[in-house]
């Protein structure tokens, strides 16, 4: 009897169109939702399109404006993240997302990611610096002050740096840390000064260390003629004689030069008999009879 009732309203319900209802209800919601994945593929088959294209007028452009590699990288893939974020809201409002929900969404996730990425983040802001202000570029020769680093810049990524040390070391160093650092760009500029003090003794003759001193100078490879070459009498020590010397070297020549220089000084002043002072330490043994 139940089983008849049953069957009996169902029959009722598909009289009254309850099928035809349900389907008029269901059928528009799923044809907007396809139409809206067919709309948003094609969408992002465009918007895809146009970011390649954008992406390599961009890079034509940064080339002809003679911009670094590094920077002109970093630039292009800054491009191409934003414009990726841009089409993707796009999509989502394809499907009813609103602008707000967006925002307050990546809001939240650049919120989470901060606090776990600190230092991450602090690399890649560095890097911008470094790119943007360029206080060095591949090639220098750089010092990192804090710790004492230093070598020829191989490259600059967005989060690390790598230098080449003069014994062949390679370095990593990251962008957070040469960006809160002082760097001493060794590169900077295309001349050098030597600018050293060596110790005579007081019974030295002070003219002919001057004359050693400036006739070296004088005759030095990578010399800047117009520079003015200085040889004085820095300070008196406690044992030494402290003689100043200056002059301007090609950077291209400075160390060579400078380690030829050192070198000429202690020859030359062995031959003039002039004494390079030094620490000595004198012992005097007084003999104290028995009494």
């Amino acid at each position: 009897m139940a089983t008849k009732v049953i069957s009996e309203n169902i029959v009722l319900k598909l009289e009254d169109g309850f099928l035809k209802s349900w389907l008029d209800q269901v059928l528009p919601e799923v044809l907007s939702l396809l139409w809206s994945i067919v709309l948003a593929f094609i969408v992002f088959w465009i918007g895809r399109k146009i970011i390649k294209l954008i992406s390599k007028v961009l890079k034509k452009s940064l080339s002809h404006a003679n911009v670094e590699d590094g920077l002109a990288s970093f630039l292009n893939s800054m491009a191409k993240g934003c414009l990726n974020i841009i089409l993707f809201i796009i999509i989502l409002g394809l499907f009813g997302v609103t602008t707000s929900s967006i925002a307050a969404t990546v809001a939240a996730l650049g919120l989470t990611a901060g606090l776990s990425l600190q230092g991450a983040l602090s690399n890649f802001a560095g890097g911008c610096i470094i790119l943007l202000f360029h206080p060095f570029k591949a090639g220098d020769y750089i010092i990192e002050d804090n710790n004492k680093n230093e070598g020829f810049v191989e490259s600059i990524t967005i989060i690390y740096t790598t230098i080449r040390t003069l014994d062949g070391r390679r370095i990593l160093i990251p962008n957070g840390t040469l960006a809160a650092a002082s760097i001493t760009n060794c590169s900077d500029t295309n001349k050098r000064m030597f600018n050293e003090k060596i110790g005579i003794s007081y019974s030295s003759d002070i003219k002919t260390a001057k004359d050693i001193l400036f006739d070296i100078a004088y005759h030095a490879n990578g010399l800047v003629a117009p520079e003015e070459i200085k040889v004085f009498v820095a300070e008196l020590g406690e044992s030494t004689v402290n003689i100043g010397l200056r002059f301007w070297i090609d950077s291209d020549s400075f160390w060579t030069t400078k380690w030829q220089t050192l070198e000429l000084i202690k020859n030359r002043f062995d031959e003039a008999g002039v004494e390079i002072a030094f620490n000595q330490l004198d012992v005097h043994i007084n003999n104290i009879g028995n009494n």
